[in-house]
């Protein structure tokens, strides 16, 4: 069970680190090109409203994962190759879609985020790489869902490097700044997309199934697909209220150096959220295989040992952050960087809030994989609602009496309780056992 799970951890792992190297090395791109800092907030905001677009069409990976794992499971390669169908079929409507919209979503985001003409210039770019980045989703769900981590590692490695190069080429051969590195984002995207359908392709033709159109769109399968994507994105729309109430939050404090602090600090969360999210995928992966298998054994087992190996991965970035996070932190700042001391001694004050998240965030994680394989997205809907509402409750009744520090117990809490509201809501998880008992009993 530990080599299945790490099977499928440490290549989704890999695959999530390319993140941060990407975005750093745009930065480096636009700081180099521009020489500004105009230039490198300009990428910045454009960054943020395509992590925003992209963020809410997460759910198209989610929703074919459990169901394609499940499938999986059973030995169903029909309805595997029925739900790759209906993965691509709603990924182009959802990609295609905002692509068309793309006049009056980027203007409206230009406004929220007061972007300029560079920030226009970027955006009206980077639109068409829309199309491709969602496709990806729903291939890459479709995979995960068939125990598959190696492929998307792979086409993530390759998309990082066309996007790095590409981004190099047009931003300085061209001269074109942060639209080259726009445009190496859609270069990238597409290559990424055509990659994975000739690698699935070739992996998996000899294992797919004659389907046709009217199975595809079978109104029972379809419902049941929208159903879930549906508890999903308003799942998504919590977690991202709750990450953008955390920076507006931070910015209406009206302190720039408890701004910075709260950023960065959010930054080294993300880190160990980074590692989790592997363990994650494979619970979702496996979560969903067992089910469909009929193994409720095999099952108990996988939880425990997601469980155990999201908890070790925990304590070792405890360690980490309790030994060294003054080093971490000056990965983000240097001692020439304004008010370099400040910041260092702001962070002193809440560094004990990042030690304690990777605790109490841990079992979160590994909730969502096994609500995501076990298609139980109304409990994933319904216990997000209620951890966003107590993040809110618990901000503005404890914010005047312990500032920012209410803050971070809003978030804390929010990691915490979505996790406990799943396993209480599933009645400690017998609602997804009996999913594979109902099955090996019939």
């Amino acid at each position: 069970m530990n080599r299945e799970i790490l099977r499928l951890a440490l290549p989704n792992i890999i695959s999530n680190i390319t993140v941060p190297i990407m975005g750093i090395a745009g930065t480096v791109i636009a700081g180099r090109w521009g020489g500004s800092a105009a230039t490198i907030g300009a990428l910045a905001i454009g960054v943020s409203i395509f992590n925003f677009i992209y963020w809410n069409c997460a759910f198209i990976r989610m929703g074919t994962s459990g169901l394609t794992a499940q499938a999986f499971g059973a030995g169903d390669m029909k309805g595997a190759t029925l739900m790759l169908a209906r993965a691509a079929f709603v990924s182009c409507v959802v990609g295609f879609g905002v692509l068309a919209l793309q006049r009056p979503i980027g203007l409206a985001a230009l406004d929220i985020m007061h972007g300029d003409a560079m920030v226009a210039d970027y955006f009206f770019a980077r639109i068409w790489a829309v199309p491709a980045g969602v496709m990806l989703f729903g291939l890459n769900g479709w995979l995960t869902g068939m125990q598959n981590a190696i492929i998307p590692m792979i086409v993530a490695i390759a998309v990082n490097v066309i996007h790095i190069a590409c981004s190099v080429w047009f931003a300085f051969g061209f001269d074109m700044g942060i639209v080259g590195i726009a445009y190496a984002s859609v270069a990238a995207q597409w290559s990424g997309v055509t990659v994975t359908l000739i690698i699935t392709w070739l992996h998996y033709r000899r294992r797919f199934t004659a389907i046709s159109w009217r199975e595809v769109m079978d109104l029972a399968a379809m419902r049941r697909f929208f159903v879930i994507n549906r508890d999903i994105i308003i799942r998504t729309l919590c977690i991202v209220a709750a990450y953008t109430f955390f920076t507006a939050a931070s910015a209406r404090m009206d302190d720039p150096v408890l701004l910075a602090v709260n950023t960065i600090l959010l930054q080294l969360f993300t880190l160990f959220s980074y590692m989790n999210d592997g363990f994650a995928y494979a619970a979702e992966a496996l979560t969903g295989r067992f089910i469909g298998a009929r193994d409720p054994r095999s099952l108990r087992h996988c939880v425990r040992r997601c469980m155990a190996w999201c908890m070790a991965v925990a304590i070792l970035y405890v360690g980490l952050y309790v030994g060294w996070w003054q080093d971490l932190l000056h990965l983000f700042i240097n001692d020439t960087t304004t008010d370099a001391a400040l910041i260092v001694e702001y962070a002193g004050r809440y560094i004990g809030w990042i030690i304690a998240i990777p605790l109490v965030a841990a079992m979160p994680f590994i909730m969502d994989g096994v609500m995501v394989g076990a298609t139980q997205s109304r409990i994933m809907r319904d216990s997000m609602l209620l951890a966003t509402a107590a993040y809110f409750i618990i901000f503005y009744t404890m914010h005047p009496l312990i500032g920012n520090n209410a803050l971070w117990l809003a978030f804390t809490s929010f990691m915490l309780l979505r996790g406990i509201f799943e396993f209480f809501m599933s009645h400690r998880l017998r609602a997804v056992y009996v999913q594979a008992e109902k099955l090996s009993e019939e």
